[in-house]
């Protein structure tokens, strides 16, 4: 073989190796839990629609996630498609040039304007992640409790005390499942989801970042009211009692209702005989419009650096599709693609919960986007106080004043 011919081979070579990676995708995950759906179940109904694209699901533990995968991206290692997670974290990837600016992507023409707020700019202008799904806050109630006392499912806040002093009165069982020795429950389930009834979803939560609310204001500082009554029907010791402990109380039947939402649906079905059914958080009086914490969790980008970026972007396509969002949401129970598709729910508790998005008004947690930016956190800041109030330690109003204050100190809107 000539000089020539020799190099022309080596060239040839170098660039088949280069793109050695085409027709093969690597999925960064935090949902470890999911890898035998993903490989049993979603992954061959892509290839069944896309034959010659392979893709490896390769999660890391959701601790270590975050870390992880910025890690992998800044080193040029990570995987071609990046699960994102909603607001600053994934915003911070973006800012850093790690995913994809997706603007005008087909595949986001299948997800309406609110689903995209998670993952794009704060002006909006720029989208980098294509939505997958939400979780929806609500309750769990025990259904052989709720019929032995003759309970309706609560619709207003008195209906909710009622039931619970009848709960009470029985003896029988814990009236709600709940305790604060983790904290964050205090405020992801307990606050952010009661409270959007008081502050008028996302009526309150923009009027908070415009400035022109106040966590002082009474409809903030109504939603600790209530929690501060929660108390009264919490177990014995509940200060010392974490979320597995909630989980294994209402799972045995020793509670009446859980407040959780929609992620723990699948928990009880594999690890508990309990009959259970959803209700919403209960509106202030009857006639009031309702609001639900419909919150948006989990998407997928591109990582700039892949190299096999056609194939990726075939992926995005097939995510927005009817067929992965009938998949996801009946697979992976009380997670709700964010999609415009009409979706069969099979499970009749997600069913329930669901269709409360055509009852009710969809806001998001209610610091989610920029208000956990500054320094003190107000996402450690509400889990503090909140349990505080809960426990009988701290005042709603001087609840309400300290996560004020604390916003005040750094974002200028605030003050």
């Amino acid at each position: 073989m000539s000089q020539s011919l020799r190099m022309a081979a080596a060239a040839a070579a170098l660039v088949c190796s280069s793109f050695a990676g085409a027709g093969t995708l690597t999925i960064e995950s935090w949902r470890v839990d999911d890898k035998g759906l993903w490989e049993d179940v979603l992954l061959p109904a892509f290839y069944k629609a896309n034959p010659g694209i392979t893709v490896k699901f390769a999660p890391t533990a959701p601790p270590e996630y975050n870390s992880a995968l910025n890690a992998r991206l800044t080193a040029g290692t990570a995987g071609d498609l990046v699960t994102c997670r909603p607001f600053d974290v994934s915003l911070d990837l973006f800012k850093k040039g790690h995913l994809d600016k997706l603007n005008g992507n087909p595949a986001l023409k299948n997800f309406p304007e609110s689903a995209q707020v998670a993952w794009q700019t704060d002006d909006g202008k720029d989208t980098y992640c294509v939505p997958m799904a939400s979780v929806i806050h609500g309750f769990f109630y025990n259904k052989k409790v709720f019929a032995e006392l003759g309970l309706a499912v609560p619709v207003t806040e008195a209906d909710f005390f009622a039931a619970m002093d009848k709960i009470k009165a029985q003896g029988k069982v814990a009236p709600i499942a709940m305790g604060t020795a983790d904290q964050w429950e205090t405020h992801q389930i307990v606050y952010t989801g009661i409270g959007p009834n008081y502050w008028k979803g996302e009526e309150g939560r923009k009027a908070l970042i415009a400035g022109k609310k106040k966590f002082t204001d009474p409809e903030f500082v109504k939603t600790w009211d209530v929690m501060a009554k929660w108390a009264a029907y919490l177990p014995k010791g509940y200060q010392a009692q974490t979320y597995g402990d909630s989980q294994n109380l209402f799972g045995t039947g020793r509670a009446a209702i859980y407040p959780t939402g929609s992620w723990d649906i699948s928990y009880f079905e594999g690890n508990s005989k309990v009959e259970f059914g959803a209700f919403k958080p209960p509106v202030a009086k009857a006639g009031d419009p309702c609001y639900i914490s419909d919150h948006t969790d989990i998407a997928m980008g591109i990582n700039s650096k892949s190299k096999n970026k056609a194939d990726a972007q075939v992926f995005l396509n097939w995510l927005a599709s009817k067929e992965f969002a009938d998949l996801y949401t009946n697979k992976v129970t009380g997670f709700f693609s964010l999609s415009k598709h009409a979706i069969d729910v099979k499970n009749p508790v997600a069913k329930e919960m669901i269709g409360w998005r055509n009852q009710c008004k969809s806001t998001i947690r209610l610091n989610a986007q920029i208000m956990s930016r500054g320094t003190p956190s107000m996402e450690n800041e509400f889990w503090n106080v909140n349990s505080q109030v809960m426990n009988g330690k701290m005042a709603p109003k001087d609840a309400a004043a300290q996560i004020q204050t604390g916003f005040a100190k750094w974002y200028t809107p605030a003050k």
